[in-house]
């Protein structure tokens, strides 16, 4: 059975998980919700749902400052409660992020707060570029209209903070290690904003690899 994204999104929302917990758990019980449900429980992963509707109003406002004053991020991660703001978990959780952020560059947190006037931006963009392509000359309308598609989708998750791979370790996102925080530590915890400034940033300059650079001083290269 084909696992469709309406499915994902219901089990996502029934549940807590992240995205891709949930494609991977459909696609396990051949699309049946209610085992899916039982399977990331199983897995832990669901637990995280019980918590997500509860305030969240503790936490901490994080700094990072890139290595040379290059970078700084200042973001706001909360939890429930002072003690948990306190938790080692929840403080290197916080660190992790932002780092990513000092990283990777994302714009905004989650998909649902880009501007629905952006998404048809880029994807104008998109659809322009494509008719350009010599190899997209004879193909059909629809098979155009997928691709732009999932165009769109990777650039979504290239600038949304929770849908980005992590640059610690690239097998997760940070929404995975979010909810993984939360089933371990038994609080709703939620990245609420942040803010990112780069040196000369709007000037022309040489672009650095600040992945690369983030990595190697995290020992990862």
């Amino acid at each position: 059975m084909e696992v469709s994204a309406t499915m994902i999104k219901d089990l996502r929302e029934r549940t807590g998980a992240g995205m891709s917990d949930c494609k991977k758990a459909l696609v396990e019980v051949a699309g049946d919700m209610d085992k899916a449900i039982d399977y990331l429980r199983a897995k832990g992963l669901a637990k995280a749902a019980k918590k997500s509707g509860r305030e969240a109003t503790e936490g901490a406002v994080v700094s990072y400052i890139h290595a040379g004053g290059k970078i700084g991020v200042l973001v706001e991660v909360n939890c429930e409660t002072d003690f948990v703001a306190r938790n080692d978990d929840f403080v290197g959780f916080t660190k992790d992020v932002a780092m990513q952020i000092a990283a990777m560059g994302p714009l905004y947190v989650r998909k649902e707060e880009v501007p629905a006037d952006a998404v048809e931006h880029e994807k104008s963009v998109l659809i322009a570029k494509s008719k350009e392509d010599p190899k997209n000359a004879n193909k059909p309308e629809a098979v155009l209209a997928k691709i732009i598609e999932g165009q769109v989708s990777k650039w979504l998750k290239d600038i949304c903070l929770l849908d980005q791979p992590f640059v610690k370790n690239p097998d997760k996102t940070i929404d995975q290690l979010q909810q993984e925080l939360i089933a371990k530590i038994g609080e709703n915890i939620k990245i609420r904003r942040f803010v990112r400034f780069e040196l000369g940033e709007g000037l022309e300059k040489k672009k650095d690899d600040f992945a690369a650079e983030v990595a190697k001083q995290a020992g990862l290269a």
